[in-house]
């Protein structure tokens, strides 16, 4: 008679013990330790060098009030808190600029373009994903003073991360009803250099997602986990090269999921 506990110990995750405490205690404090550099040619990239426009001109750069926009959001600030933050750091350095104040970033906030520090020269590993973005206001409110609604308003934001810096190398804002795979050729032209290697989830499991890759970089490696009901897209007996996607199944048929995990990386 088979063991009933056997399979739900086989479901468990895989407990593990801390065995050195003392660098795990030491790496929690460290979270909360503050290293805020500034650049040498700060003053350089705060006035802004653009031609003169019609009407009043901007006396801070795009740059200016990118770098207060991001220190807002990774310490949590409202504009008017930001603006006091960065007046203080300047009085301490000794630094002689001006900072914008709550207004200004309101105004140039809305209509900032933000380019991402991304990695333009050789071989390039990519992890593509998505996320669900929630957005707040009106649905918020009715949601608060009448209970659930069946309409609430999601956006997706698909993106295109490099694991060995982990740099956002592209990214798309679409509405929720957008699948994943529809994204990843719009996400692999905003990257100019060719992929070694390409990771994703089973939802990239599709043929356009493989052919805008192969048009993109021939010699990528795919590791696309296919999907638990997927079948072979071109049999074995004919004369054509065989497919990645494939031999990716193959793989995982002859030796189990989790081994072709493991063995892939």
């Amino acid at each position: 008679m088979p063991n009933p506990n056997k399979n739900i110990r086989a479901c468990q995750k895989p407990l593990y013990r801390l065995r050195n405490w003392a660098a795990y205690d030491q790496a929690l404090v460290q979270r909360g330790s503050i290293t805020f550099w500034l650049s040498d040619d700060l003053e350089l990239l705060w006035c802004p060098d653009r031609e003169k426009q019609r009407g009043a001109q901007f006396v801070y750069s795009d740059q200016a009030i990118a770098i207060m926009l991001t220190t807002k959001e990774v310490f949590h600030l409202t504009n008017r808190q930001v603006e006091g933050f960065m007046r203080s750091l300047f009085d301490l350095l000794h630094i002689p600029l001006t900072v914008p104040d709550h207004s200004t970033l309101s105004k140039r906030g809305k209509t900032l373009k933000v380019k991402l520090p991304k990695k333009t020269h050789g071989h390039l590993n990519l992890v593509m994903d998505s996320t669900d973005l929630k957005i707040y206001g009106e649905g918020e409110w009715k949601i608060r003073t009448h209970g659930k609604s069946k309409r609430r308003t999601w956006r997706k934001l698909h993106v295109g991360v490099d694991p060995d810096r982990g740099e956002i190398q592209a990214a798309v804002l679409t509405e929720n009803s957008v699948s994943d795979d529809e994204m990843a050729e719009i996400l692999s032209q905003q990257i100019e250099q060719p992929i070694d290697l390409f990771a994703a989830d089973g939802s990239y499991d599709k043929r356009r997602v493989y052919a805008s890759l192969r048009a993109h970089s021939p010699e990528a490696r795919v590791l696309i986990p296919p999907r638990k009901n997927a079948r072979i897209w071109q049999h074995g007996n004919t004369r054509a090269e065989r497919l990645p996607r494939d031999e990716n199944l193959r793989s995982i048929r002859q030796h189990g999921r989790n081994t072709w995990k493991r063995e892939s990386g």
